[in-house]
Order: structure tokens, then sequence, then C-alpha cells
């Protein structure tokens, strides 16, 4: 046995689970969790707030399929996370927040940087922890990675006193984790799954639907395998984006609001929707009673508080995505499906109907269009990059015209839609993955909300580059205010905004600006070819809008295309 300090003992947890990186902003409170840091292997990443600790955290979780773990000091360092935190929380991301916090004897005393942050984030973390003795501490921390990323994932909250990180203790190693109140089922029900066997073969008309559960699962082989074997179109959530080959003839792109034209025609008249790793939530289902009415309705999900939270299901399987996909793909080859190319022919040939409608079509002018950027940056990626997004118009432009045939490359803010993310979740994701291209699509608004992690990147030496969507607007909302307001475009016109190329050069990056179509490739490759931080602005079509859109309260099948 060791006799340890706190942060000693922390950091002999977090090396046991093996944890290489940390993202944080250091204060009064962790100064000794930081210098027990100082003696260790792993890395530590200075942000320039504490909410973009949260988002490199989250972004190095969703890249590299593993815990991310930010540090923060207490009170206004531990409140500046809690959009991240609720980020994370919303999109299902296994992130560890370590926070400092005062004494325990000056705990409910309103001392100097005292926060309840307990409190504070108890609706917005899967399970969090206020550490009160030496002796609770490394079996907390060892929870809080077993409980971020077992079952549905998410973020956990580990709050721990100045007096704790200084005191001593005889470290024992805890062995293993074992909750009685906590037992994630993994294993589907074999019943269940051998009836959506029977309605696959009964269907003429079937779509999978598949979520940020498979990719969390990290069940696309079985996905991609089971959409072939069945011959059943797939859509995705923009959280799925990359769950199923999209560069596959039965991918169908993404469903919802903003979803193809194909998909979302594709609910109306299908007889059958396997729903894989999805939640259903408002901004794919657009008005409930009114979706996939024709359909029965499969729902897998490894949390069975989200089957029938929002939709009526036929048959409710509750396990872990990659693993009833598994025994689904088993059960399906002990059957004869007969000739699915016949079977399924008049379904194809409908939703090559559909597919006619190109609904992401655009009309190229002389200035730049938005969409015409991101398909170059596709062209010169050749689909390899990991694309981040900000928040908005900027956000669905990358997940419309970018195509992805991998999990793990497209990282967003989903659930919460936080403007702000992108720019951080790009740092976290090149430190997960640093041989790979990392691409922040952002807009002109959504990039000044953090854009002082521009620091980070460069003192980190992390090249990620930030393609920005100038259209000197806050996109989307001014898009909503033209549709649905009589262009009464309120506070949503961005004209001092920065110059960016300055900006980009003050804080040591390379800055690059496009005028002209033209001039979109040569940036982008230049950009591209720059082995340090980049930003690229590209003067985008002011008023261009995304399409297709589905109103507010309307059926997903009511689209506005143009």
């Amino acid at each position: 046995m060791m006799k340890l300090t706190g942060a000693q003992i922390l950091m002999e947890v977090l090396k046991e689970e093996k944890v290489d990186t940390i993202f944080g902003y250091p204060g009064g409170a962790v100064i000794d969790i930081y210098d027990a840091l100082a003696k260790t292997d792993i890395r530590h990443v200075l942000v320039r707030h504490e909410q973009g600790a949260v988002h490199a955290a989250d972004g190095y979780a969703r890249a590299a399929g593993r815990v991310g773990v930010c540090l923060v000091t207490s009170g206004p360092g531990v409140t500046n996370t809690v959009t991240g935190i609720a980020s994370a929380y919303m999109d299902s991301i296994p992130v560890v927040i370590l926070s400092g916090q005062v004494p325990t004897g000056l705990i409910g005393n309103d001392a100097f940087q005292e926060v309840d942050i307990v409190g504070i984030t108890r609706p917005c973390t899967k399970h969090n922890y206020l550490v009160m003795s030496i002796e609770a501490l490394a079996a907390t921390v060892k929870e809080a990675f077993y409980l971020a990323r077992s079952g549905r994932p998410g973020p956990i909250l580990v709050d721990i006193p100045k007096d704790i990180t200084k005191e001593f203790l005889d470290y024992v190693p805890v062995d293993e984790v074992k909750l009685k109140s906590y037992n994630p089922t993994y294993n589907p029900n074999m019943k269940q799954l051998n009836k959506i066997v029977t309605l696959i073969e009964r269907s003429e008309r079937p779509l999978i639907f598949a979520g940020g559960g498979v990719i969390l699962s990290k069940g696309s082989v079985e996905l991609n395998e089971l959409a072939r074997k069945t011959q059943i179109p797939v859509t995705t959530s923009l959280m799925g984006l990359g769950a199923f080959k999209e560069s596959d003839p039965l991918s169908l792109g993404m469903i919802g609001m903003h979803g193809t034209y194909r998909a979302n025609m594709c609910t109306a008249e299908c007889d059958l929707i396997l729903a894989v790793g999805v939640r259903f939530d408002d901004r794919v289902t657009g008005k409930t009673d009114a979706f996939a009415a024709q359909s029965q309705i499969v729902h897998i999900d490894i949390d069975p508080t989200t089957i029938r939270k929002n939709i009526p299901v036929t048959i409710p399987v509750v396990g872990d995505c990659r693993i009833s996909l598994q025994h689904l793909n088993r059960l399906i080859d002990q059957v004869n499906l007969g000739d699915l190319t016949a079977k399924r022919k008049k379904w194809f040939d409908r939703i090559g109907e559909w597919k006619s409608t190109n609904s992401l079509a655009y009309r190229q002018t002389d200035t730049i269009k938005p969409q015409y950027v991101v398909e170059k940056l596709y062209e010169l990626t050749k689909g390899e990059a990991i694309i981040t997004t900000e928040v908005g118009q900027n956000q669905m432009w990358a997940a419309q015209y970018y195509q992805y045939d991998q999990p793990n490359h497209f990282i967003t803010s989903g659930g919460l839609g936080a403007m702000g993310f992108g720019l951080p979740a790009a740092i976290g994701a090149q430190v997960a993955c640093p041989h790979k291209i990392v691409v922040d699509i952002a807009g002109d608004s959504s990039i000044q909300m953090n854009i002082q992690e521009m620091a980070t990147a460069v003192q980190s030496g992390l090249p990620v580059k930030i393609v920005i969507l100038n259209n000197g607007y806050m996109g989307m909302v001014r898009q909503w205010q033209e549709l649905f307001y009589d262009k009464r475009y309120i506070s949503t016109c961005m004209d001092c905004a920065p110059d960016f190329v300055k900006l980009a050069e003050a804080y040591g990056a390379v800055g690059l600006r496009a005028t002209k179509p033209e001039e979109v490739e040569s940036v982008l490759s230049e950009g591209l070819a720059v082995s340090k931080p980049v930003i690229m602005d590209f003067i985008v079509e002011r008023e261009e809008g995304v399409y297709p859109m589905v109103p507010a309260g309307a059926a997903i099948t009511d689209m506005l295309l143009v």
C-alpha cells in the first residue's frame, strides 16, 4: 500500500481507467490536483473557457469511442460547464467532469467560489457525486467511469472538495464496480427478436431508421449487414449519420425537419419501421399522429424509458443495439426470405420516384453557395475527414452535403443544439485522432461563441480547420423570420463580425478567404494542406436557406422544398 494524497489517488484511478488526455482550466480549488497531474504522463489540454473543456471532452469521446475527461475549478469554473454537460447528456456522450469544491467544512457557508453544482446539474447528468471523504474518492471516481460508459452513456460529474485532495490515505486499488440498483439490459429478449423476423418476412415496404445509439454501441457493421441481407432501405437521424454508408444504394439519407425528400416520404408509405438506437425526437417525427401512420414500428434501444416515450411501438426490444443486431442477423440467416429483389420491386420503384425529386439541388449563381463549399470539402477530403459543426444552417448543410460512410466522423450538438460546440469539439476530436483531418463547419455567428479556443488549438499544436459559411446573419433564425414572420429580421444581422482572416492571424493561425465561387476549391486546398490551425472564411449567399424544411408542427411529409 502507498500513502497518497487525494489528488494523487485521483491520478492513480485515472491511469487505471487508461485516461490519456484531460481538457481543463485550473483554479484554486483544484490546484493540488493540477500539481499531481503534472507528475503523470496524462496530457493536459489547456482550454480558454470551461464550456470549451466539456465540448472538447465530448468531441474526444465521440471520435475515440472512449470516455472523455475534463477538469475545472469550483464556482464559476464549474458553472461554465453546464451547457457542455447538458449537450453531452442530450446526445448520450460518455464524459466525466471533475470539479473542485470548497473544503468540506465550508460547504453550505457561502464560501468564496462555492456553488451547489450537484444540485445544478442533477437534471442534466446521468449521475453526479459530491465526495465527502478521502476514503470514498477512488470508488466514486471508478463508479463515475463505469456509469459514463455503460448502458445508455452519459456525463457524470464528480465534485471534489479541496481538503480531500490534500489529505493522505493508504491507497488500495478498487478492483471492480458493482451497483445493485443499476443493471443495464444488454441482451435482448429473443422472443421479441423472433417476432421482428416474422414482420420482416411479411413486410413489403420496410424501412430501417438508425440513430446515434447504433454508433455509441459500435453496431454499424451489424446494421449494414442487416440492411443488405434483408434489402431494406435505411434512413438515419442527425446523430446517426455514418451509422450506415451513405454511398450505399440502400441509403435514403437523413430523416426529419431537414431530411431528404425520399426519406421523409418513405415514412408515409412504409408498412414496417425497424428503429434502432433512436429517440423519435420532435425534429424527426414532426406531427406525431401523422408519423408512419401506415406502419408497424419496432423499437430497439438500451434505455427502456425511451421506448414508447414519443411514438407508439408494435414490438419493443430493450437491449444493446450491437448485440441485438448481431442476434437479429443470426435469426435472419435461419429463415428463407425468398427473392427479395422481386418482393421489394414495387417498393424500390416507388423510392426511385421520390429520389427523382432531388430535394438537395441548388442553383449556382455568381455568389458562393454554402452547399457548394461543403460539396467541395467532401471531394477534396474524399469523405475521410472528421466533421464537427456549430449549430444552425451550417450544421444542416454539413449534414446534407457531406457524405458520411463511417461512424464517428460526424460530431454535432444534436439534442441541445449548443452554438459554440464545433470548435472545441474539433479540438477534442483532433487530440483523439491526430492523423485525421478535422474540420469544423461553422457559421459566422456560432463560431464567435467559443472563438477563444483558437488559442487552445494554436498552443496545443492541433491543426484543426474551420470552414466559416459567412452570410452575415444568425442564419437559421433569419430563415425562420423570413418564412414565418414576414421577413421581420429582428436581431439576426451580424454585420459587425470580425475580420476572420485577421483574427486567425492574431491568434497565430492561418487565415484565408474566398469571395467568389472560383476561389472556393483553391482556398480549401490551401487550408487543408497547412499543418496549422486554419480559419477559411467563405462569403456566401446572404439569404440562402436550408431545404427541405418541415414547418414546426407539420407532418414530415409536408416539406418546403425551395
